[in-house]
Formats: structure tokens, sequence, C-alpha cells
């Protein structure tokens, strides 16, 4: 198999010069980057457990210890995003890889439907005013400093029974995408945390969470039942931003 993140990790350790991790630059070296050893010490692992990620051999490198690798690397962020891909890790930093909350405004801001913007976690980072008018009891009219988490609107607020049209499928179909969007992450911090706070406040989604369902978020028809709008039927469609793949941008497309 070949061994991608080995070589793209020794590649880097050796066009990183030791100065410039504060390390004396003295001696005589093959190259002029840093030896195993010393990047073995600047992410306080051993210099055998280096190697053998490097060969490609069977051991895992957890998130804290590919960010101390990208840290020390000083990879820059497209590097650092493609260094956890191939680790198959979630960057326990990746909202710092780019999307400021003024541009996700505007992305918003600029659609004249119901749009809004999730990170992994389905928190909403960004919404426009016709997303907050359809939402009354998810998204707030005004900007706050907390994040309203979808999966926590759907089953902990009753107001959302009433919205959604068909709501246990629709609930049902949601958890699936979840599951489908998070894959083997659901494990990691901070998405174990969520899973486990939505299963102990409502038995229905640890219901469905042990059903082991798996949907993509594909999109189409969403009815909804507003209390001052009435019946309201969009075309959903999701997209995720270039730079920031963990991030979903949901568009309901009023039909014609």
């Amino acid at each position: 198999m070949h061994n991608k993140l080995g070589e793209f990790i020794r590649a880097h350790r050796e066009r990183t010069t030791p100065g410039s991790v504060g390390l004396p630059g003295g001696g005589r070296r093959r190259t002029p980057g840093l030896r195993r050893e010393e990047l073995a010490q600047l992410c306080d692992v051993s210099p055998t457990w280096l190697t053998w990620l490097e060969q490609g051999r069977a051991v895992q490198a957890s998130s804290k210890m590919l960010a101390r690798l990208a840290e020390v690397l000083q990879l820059s962020p497209a590097e650092r995003a493609y260094l956890f891909g191939l680790a198959d890790r979630l960057d326990p930093h990746h909202d710092d890889g780019g999307g400021t909350a003024e541009a996700l405004d505007a992305i918003v801001m600029a659609i004249g439907a119901p749009a809004y913007i999730l990170d992994r976690q389905w928190d909403a980072l960004a919404w426009n005013p016709q997303a907050a008018r359809l939402f009354a009891g998810w998204l707030p009219s005004q900007p706050q400093q907390s994040r309203p988490n979808l999966l926590y609107y759907m089953f902990g607020n009753a107001a959302a029974r009433e919205l959604i049209v068909d709501w246990p499928e629709r609930a049902r179909r949601l958890v699936a995408e979840f599951r489908a969007d998070i894959g083997r992450h659901a494990g990691e911090p901070p998405l174990a945390g969520l899973i486990a706070e939505l299963s102990e406040a409502s038995a229905f989604f640890a219901e469905l969470w042990t059903l082991q369902d798996v949907v993509g978020r594909e999109g189409g028809l969403r009815r909804f039942r507003h209390p001052l709008q009435g019946e309201l039927s969009f075309n959903q469609v999701t997209l995720h931003p270039a730079k920031r793949h963990d991030l979903k941008l949901v568009m309901l497309l009023p039909q014609t």
C-alpha cells in the first residue's frame, strides 16, 4: 500500500530547518532538515514510533499528535488539512482553516431564499433573515454568541414537531444523514459528547442512533406547516464551500 502519510511527513521534516524550531543547526547532516529524533522530541513521541509512522507501519496517529506535527513542521492551512485528510482524522482546530464569520454571513445574505451554514457538529454558524423567520424556534433573528444546533432543535424543541411535516420520518432520516456525515469520527470529541447528550435528552434520538441507518444528505422536497406563513414547500440543496469542506451551505429554494 502506498504510504502517502509517511512520505508527506518525511518530506516536510526534511525541509524544516533546525533553526526554525529553535534547535542548533551545527554538526554534519545528510539533509538540512530535522532528524527523526529531533522531530520526535519536539512532538513528545518516541523516535521508533515516528519511524514506524513514516514507514507506513500499523501505528495510529491521534488528532492531538497530528496537530502537534503540523505545528512543529509549520504547515500551511492547506498542508495541515491534507495531513489530517491522509490520516483520516478530524482536525481539532478545523474552524481556524478559513472562512471568517463575516464571509459566511455574506454568503447566506446574498441568497434570496432561506439559507444557513452548518459545521461538522451541525451547529449553525450563519443564516439569513428568511431562515430565521422559517425556523423561529431554532435560528434567532438577532446574532448571538452561541451556535444553535440543528439536532438539539429537532429532538428537543416541540416547535419542530409542529413545523416540520411528517416529523418522525424527517427525524429518522436526519439521524441517518448525520451518521453518514461524521463517519468513523463519531467517537472523537466533540462529536462523541454531542451524541451522548442527545441520547440522554431524547429517547427517540437514542433509539434512532442504535439503528445504524446511513443515508446521504441528498436534499429534495421539504414541507413545513408554519404558524404564520401557512403551508410551505421547498427544494433543499446542500453544498460544501471549497476551502471548508467541513461546512455545509443549506438552501431551501421555493418550489415553482
